[in-house]
């Protein structure tokens, strides 16, 4: 196994469960000599692929699940308000992220927290452009060329790319870590992500 090998962690900034996963995801991979690459995917992308719903599309799962992330953002120690519109379409944020992923990584890496965090602790609705707008240049992005990345064809066709590449992966919801070739789903996997990094196969 080569330890320089990344976390690849599979986000959607419409996402509970990646909110929370990015709040902890850089700190257990450090802890194992790791990085984390991040990659913004459309959960709609995904759940289409794997002829899936979103659990809150489902009347006996939705007072569950919704009360589910309160109590895992509790359980993690992370601030969290649940937004009044959920879930919302987020290809803007996205497409803002891949704009800043090949030239900034880290910067894109702070957008993704920007947004996560702005979208579920603060209800900044993400999927509007002017809250969007806002946000870029409150995260020290240029706000004006963000919104022009956001409706470029090229940065489009790169986030299409990109839900085609985690796909073809096999990722199928969010959040998702492809750790050595091995794919591990869901928040909850923590322990069992930190235990790879630390032994390997098991």
């Amino acid at each position: 196994m080569n330890a320089r090998n990344p976390v690849e962690f599979y986000f959607d900034f419409s996402s509970p469960y990646s909110y929370i996963a990015s709040e902890w995801v850089e700190a257990v991979a450090a802890r194992h000599g790791r990085t984390v690459r991040w990659h913004a995917i459309l959960l709609g992308a995904t759940f289409q692929a794997a002829e899936l719903k979103s659990p809150v599309s489902y009347p006996v799962k939705r007072e569950y699940a919704l009360a589910d992330f309160q109590r895992s953002a509790r359980f993690e120690g992370v601030p969290y308000r649940a937004p009044e519109r959920f879930p919302i379409p987020t290809q803007n944020a996205a497409r803002v992220f891949w704009w800043l992923a090949d030239r900034e990584p880290e910067r894109a890496a702070a957008w993704a927290h920007a947004g996560l965090r702005a979208y579920f602790t603060r209800g900044v609705a993400l999927d509007a452009p002017a809250p969007l707008k806002a946000l870029c240049a409150e995260a020290g992005l240029d706000a004006e060329a963000a919104e022009a990345a956001w409706g470029d064809p090229a940065w489009k066709a790169r986030l299409k790319a990109e839900n085609d590449a985690a796909i073809a992966a096999g990722v199928f919801g969010a959040p998702s870590f492809l750790v050595d070739g091995e794919l591990f789903w869901g928040n909850d996997r923590r322990a069992q992500l930190e235990r790879w990094l630390a032994t390997g196969p098991f």
